[in-house]
């Protein structure tokens, strides 16, 4: 087994709604990532910010830091030198912190940008915003590529780039040599694709990889009653591999065979109040054999 499994710490602490495990402090998160086995996480907002500090807290538990999601607007134009400028800070603090993966997610339009009600057609780019999201991944995959990293593109649930179509589009558009692909298993089958045809089709542009399982029903309910999404979530639309609809066992056996070698974090969006994150974590880590 090549690649490392990590879990990432929004299984403690949502990033969007803040009430939601908001009780966790940075060391008991921390602590109990420790203690389950893993070696690896994600950004979280407990975490101390500098990166000497958090290098420090994070070795205190035998972790490292494996990567951070960044919302970009490369889309707007208006906006795209300030959005640059700060993905290259971004990607400075992800540097010297070891990390090899920067994650981006276009999120104009998408659920979390406050314009999105305001405009008709919701959650699609024209041409034109097309083309500067293009030049914006391939001038954010550059400079990554210059500090020895890779840029990962995030799909995601209620964003511009969901279903397949969308991210067809983006992978046919951007260089394969500046621009890859996260494949997360859950927002994969949320945007109506099925997980496992997804990575058969990407496999040589997945480079960092999230695995999440989803409950059908919750799924169905956000359909039929159009619940906002992050309520969907609250309420358990995502959960860890082996609890849900999504059948795991034929990929992990693709990532075996194709000798896949990165990381996996393990991720289930969920209350923890309603969902204690260290026994589903156990769960996962019984579904998938995780030592």
């Amino acid at each position: 087994m090549r690649y490392q499994f990590g879990i990432s710490a929004i299984n403690w602490v949502n990033e969007d709604v803040l009430s939601v495990g908001d009780h966790y402090t940075c060391d008991q998160v921390l602590s109990e990532m420790s203690l389950l086995g893993f070696k690896g996480t994600e950004m979280c907002r407990k975490f101390p910010k500098p990166a000497a500090e958090l290098k420090s807290k994070l070795a205190q538990y035998g972790l490292v830091l494996t990567s951070q999601w960044k919302s970009v607007m490369f889309s707007q134009p208006e906006l795209l030198e300030e959005e640059l400028a700060a993905f290259r800070n971004h990607a400075d603090f992800l540097h010297e912190m070891g990390c090899r993966h920067a994650v981006v997610c276009e999120v104009s339009y998408g659920f979390s940008d406050p314009r999105t009600e305001e405009r008709s057609r919701q959650l699609e780019l024209d041409e034109q915003e097309w083309e500067h999201l293009i030049f914006g991944m391939h001038e954010a995959g550059r400079y990554c590529k210059q500090l020895g990293m890779k840029l990962v593109y995030h799909y995601h649930a209620e964003t511009v780039i969901e279903g397949p179509q969308a991210i067809q589009r983006l992978m046919d558009s951007t260089d394969p040599v500046l621009v890859h692909l996260l494949f997360d298993s859950g927002h994969a089958y949320y945007g109506g694709i099925d997980p496992l045809e997804l990575l058969h089709t990407y496999y040589d542009r997945i480079a960092y990889i999230h695995l999440k399982d989803v409950r059908k029903h919750v799924r169905q309910r956000k359909q039929e009653e159009a619940i906002p999404f992050t309520d969907a979530v609250i309420e358990g639309l995502f959960t860890v591999p082996g609890d849900g609809c999504i059948d795991f066992v034929p990929i992990m056996q693709e990532l075996n065979e194709r000798g896949y070698d990165g990381w996996i974090i393990i991720e289930a969006e969920q209350d923890p109040v309603r969902a204690d994150p260290v026994a589903y974590a156990k769960l996962a880590k019984q579904y998938l054999s995780i030592p």
